[in-house]
């Protein structure tokens, strides 16, 4: 049985960080006038999140009462997740953030589709998100399932098919860049899906191209919580 790649067309390590290709596109969408912060402040909250949180002295931000009430008409957030759906890697949990601040889109292996770029480019051009951060995780399934799949010929059937031969590409890379552990190419995963979305989206890249959003490929350790940085599209002052 033959696993047979998306056409995403080739892609690469995205740079950390360094200038990203501008496109040219016509808006319409109208953008809606957000206080939004900068990919730098917004990448602050989150790694004092991750650190408040790994240190068990979490806040729980905005999760009162009165935070539900304020958010019934609108909603600021200042950063995209797009992550694993594994249930072990909460987004708002791992960064300590509360209701309104993260705008969180989950897959398996996050892998993409165009209702997840539709959904991130949303956040971005509509809400004025100026950061997504790509979260992948050490063990991640969806890795070791598209190994086995390479290796063994082990390829699942119905739709979960469709997310290793998403996940395959980056796998495929990593190998030829010398990557073995499946942490390894996990972590080439996050990068490779980092530079999907700039390939992709238009409406994303105009954005990094201009200053105005980052993209960060981030991997978590079940065991210890901590998050590391694996690459990074923009500027967000790492």
């Amino acid at each position: 049985m033959l696993l047979r790649a998306p056409d995403y067309g080739q892609g690469g390590w995205f740079p950390r960080p360094g200038p990203s290709r501008c496109v040219g596109i016509s808006r319409r969408v109208h953008n809606i006038e957000m206080p939004n912060s900068s990919p730098k402040s917004a990448w602050k909250s989150l790694r004092e999140g991750n650190e408040r949180f790994v240190g068990g002295e979490s806040i729980h931000p905005s999760q009162g009462i009165a935070d539900r009430a304020k958010l019934v008409n609108e909603q600021h957030p200042t950063a995209v997740l797009f992550g694993c759906g594994d249930s072990r890697v909460a987004a708002e949990i791992i960064f300590d953030q509360g209701l309104g601040d993260m705008f969180v889109v989950r897959t398996a292996g996050h892998v993409l589709d165009d209702s997840v770029l539709g959904s991130i480019e949303y956040a971005v051009h509509v809400l004025n998100v100026p950061l997504i951060v790509v979260l992948g995780h050490d063990g991640c399934g969806a890795v070791k399932a598209t190994l086995d799949a390479l290796d063994k010929g082990a390829v699942p059937d119905g739709f979960i098919r469709s997310v290793i031969e998403r996940v395959a590409p980056s796998i495929l890379m990593g190998r030829n860049e010398g990557l073995k552990t499946v942490d390894e190419l996990e972590g080439r995963h996050v990068v490779e899906t980092g530079s999907l979305i700039m390939q992709r989206s238009r409406i994303i890249a105009d954005k990094v191209a201009k200053g105005e959003c980052a993209i960060a490929g981030v991997t978590y350790t079940l065991s210890d919580g901590h998050m590391r940085l694996q690459g990074v599209v923009g500027e967000i002052g790492e």
